[in-house]
């Protein structure tokens, strides 16, 4: 079956760099390529090759993708598997940039949501370095606000994933966040140098101190509701997880769900609830719906 053969040149490609990369990205990276080759061969691309990896099989797949309503974060971050395959046969320069293909970077409007998506321009407003990282961190892992403050890259990272401790954690529960993406992998590349050893709370301060120029900072940058982060990560993985919006951004409600899509349903609720520190499954509902 023709599938099969762009499967296993895409599993051979990545075996050559079985030990490049977080497990977890592997792990993503293997399922989104076999998921892209399932795709061009009901789209009509029969009989492809690894390294017939052409323009107009990149903007098929992402016409898909639009036609099947996945939301842009979700696209870049498939983009990002495409541009590996890319790269790989030697056609690096072939893939365009994401807004050539239509795909934009996340905005900080509300999709009726209570999700709040880090705004790039109001980013830039925060003077405080250990502040503007310690936002970053929460919106990629879905942190709260002390548990950004008082992480610790050094220890916390743990290569596939983030160590949340139990003395920072709401409740005093420690879990792990994966670490699945190669921007993740770069953001915490990027907390170590910060802060060194330490927190990212500056040596000159301590935790009160630097919480209260956080708020400071954040408020007049008019980034002072960093709740929503956590709601857009919950969504954005419900989505990663499923493969479909979650009911609060306007996904199909459980009594719609087949038995199959009802399994995976829970078992993402699940995943999401530990990624996020919560103790009751039931929580999700109020950033998934």
């Amino acid at each position: 079956m023709a599938v099969r053969d762009l499967n296993w040149d895409l599993l051979r490609l990545q075996r050559r760099e079985s030990h490049v990369g977080s497990h977890a990205t592997r792990r993503d990276r293997s399922y989104a390529l076999a998921q892209m080759a399932e795709t061009l061969h009901e789209l009509g691309f029969r009989g492809l090759r690894a390294e017939g990896l052409k323009p107009r099989h990149v903007e098929a797949l992402v016409r898909h993708w639009q036609e099947g309503g996945l939301s842009h974060a979700t696209m870049m971050n498939r983009m990002s598997h495409v541009r590996w395959w890319a790269g790989r046969v030697g056609k690096a320069g072939m893939v365009g940039n994401n807004a050539d293909y239509g795909i934009q970077r996340r905005s900080h409007v509300s999709d009726g949501t209570r999700r709040r998506d880090l705004d790039g321009s109001r980013l830039a407003r925060v003077r405080d370095a250990h502040v503007r990282m310690a936002l970053r961190l929460q919106a990629a892992f879905g942190l709260r606000r002390e548990e950004a403050i008082k992480l610790s890259p050094s220890h916390a990272d743990r290569g596939d994933r983030l160590l949340v401790k139990a003395s920072t954690a709401k409740g005093g529960r420690p879990r792990h966040v994966p670490v699945r993406t190669e921007a993740q992998r770069r953001l915490l590349d990027e907390a170590r140098r910060l802060a060194g050893g330490g927190a990212l709370i500056p040596p000159a301060r301590n935790y009160a101190e630097q919480r209260r120029v956080y708020e400071d900072q954040t408020r007049a940058a008019g980034l002072d509701r960093n709740h929503g982060l956590r709601h857009a990560y919950a969504l954005d993985r419900y989505e990663g997880l499923t493969g479909w919006k979650a009911p609060a951004a306007g996904g199909p409600a459980r009594r719609e769900l087949t038995g199959g899509e009802r399994r995976i349903d829970a078992a993402a609720r699940l995943r999401i609830s530990r990624e996020l520190g919560h103790g009751r499954l039931e929580i999700v509902r109020q950033y998934c719906g």
